[in-house]
């Protein structure tokens, strides 16, 4: 195992970024007025590789996020703040330049909200403190222990439905920003006693390597998932949603999974769409199939997918439905999750749930 194309062991960078406001709604037309104008104060450390995942991922980097700035609209929407955790997975590598894609989530917090009497045109955001969701591509041009970035992404403010009005914030932006790297000591050794580990070491290592996570193997499983979800008119009923998914998930190799799965969802929320209707649990009952693609990082996992309704009787949103999540597996089969449901760029609700696998056999 050698260490001799990541000299770096950790950095902090700044990005200053520009962007605008990207109005998903018809409804949020009158929003976008101003560039939106933020900076990013982040830290990052580069995987060690020892982990299965940091060699099957080419040694991403992980680190931290501190956000600030404008989204558009300084009158109606204010400016937000937040933070989050992010990992960088290395798409090019090499000694003067790198190509990662980027992905992360945390919180945001924006002083102004939608009021019906003070601030009624804020039809995008209700809450104070909301979920933060972050994805790009960043290209780093490198000389010594510095870099020059150049990155492109969407980052989305959004509190999934639990109080509306909630069309959520979308933001491209483009950033150009400097980074420092340093190294620690420790480094320059394993630099050049990694080329002289021996076969057998060598041998062993990749043995327990391949052992963590069988490939070409199905796993079968149900999720029970819960949620609350708020409906307009505002400061109106917040209502349960439950949840139950059997699903079949797949991998083809370490850093790549499939996910198929049959949904039952109960959106308590339906009994308030056209109320002057008669409805039953059956009536209002959701039964979906989703098709989602895994990434695996070791006992950690994200998920991306879409689904379509089979039976949707009142149909109060799209005929198919998106999720992205993460989710942790633990040891003895069991996985706690969360997962942001949507229909396109408009958030249903949050998804909090706890599964099991049962043809689970020690580690995955």
């Amino acid at each position: 195992m050698s260490f001799s194309q990541k000299i770096e062991d950790w950095g902090i960078e700044y990005r200053q970024k520009i962007g605008f406001l990207a109005a998903h709604r018809g409804t949020m037309s009158h929003l976008p007025q101003d560039h939106a104008i933020a900076g990013e104060l982040s830290f990052h450390r580069v995987m060690n590789g020892n982990k299965i995942w940091h060699h099957a991922y080419r040694y991403p980097s992980v680190g931290a996020t501190l956000f600030g700035g404008s989204v558009g609209n300084n009158e109606v929407l204010g400016n937000y703040w937040g933070a989050y955790g992010f990992i960088e997975f290395p798409l090019v590598n090499t000694k003067f330049y790198q190509l990662m894609w980027k992905m992360g989530a945390g919180l945001g917090y924006s002083r102004k909200v939608y009021d019906q009497e003070l601030n009624p045109y804020n039809v995008a955001m209700s809450s104070h403190l909301n979920a933060l969701v972050s994805f790009g591509l960043k290209s780093n041009f490198k000389f010594g222990m510095n870099a020059i970035t150049l990155g492109l992404d969407l980052t989305h403010f959004s509190n999934g439905s639990f109080k509306v009005p909630n069309l959520g914030i979308n933001l491209p932006y483009l950033s150009l920003g400097y980074t420092r790297y340093f190294q620690h000591p420790a480094r320059k050794k394993a630099n050049t006693t990694a080329s002289t580990a021996s076969t057998a070491e060598i041998s062993v290592m990749t043995l327990d390597l391949k052992s963590y996570l069988p490939r070409k193997k199905w796993f079968y499983g149900i999720t029970l998932a819960g949620s609350v979800k708020e409906i307009f008119p505002t400061e109106g009923k917040k209502y349960p949603v439950f949840g139950l998914t059997a699903f079949a998930r797949y991998f083809g190799s370490r850093k790549a999974g499939f996910e198929g799965s049959f949904d039952v969802i109960s959106k308590q929320a339906i009994m308030g769409y056209k109320p002057e209707i008669q409805k039953s649990q059956w009536d209002i009952l959701q039964l979906g199939l989703f098709a989602g693609y895994l990434l695996p990082l070791d006992q950690f996992h994200f998920v991306f997918g879409m689904g379509a309704y089979l039976k949707d009787k009142y149909q109060p949103e799209d005929a198919v439905y998106h999720r992205v999540g993460m989710r942790y597996y633990f040891k003895n089969g069991l996985n706690a999750q969360v997962q942001l449901k949507t229909h396109w760029a408009r958030a249903d609700y949050v998804e909090w749930g706890i599964g099991y696998t049962f043809n689970y056999k020690g580690k995955l």
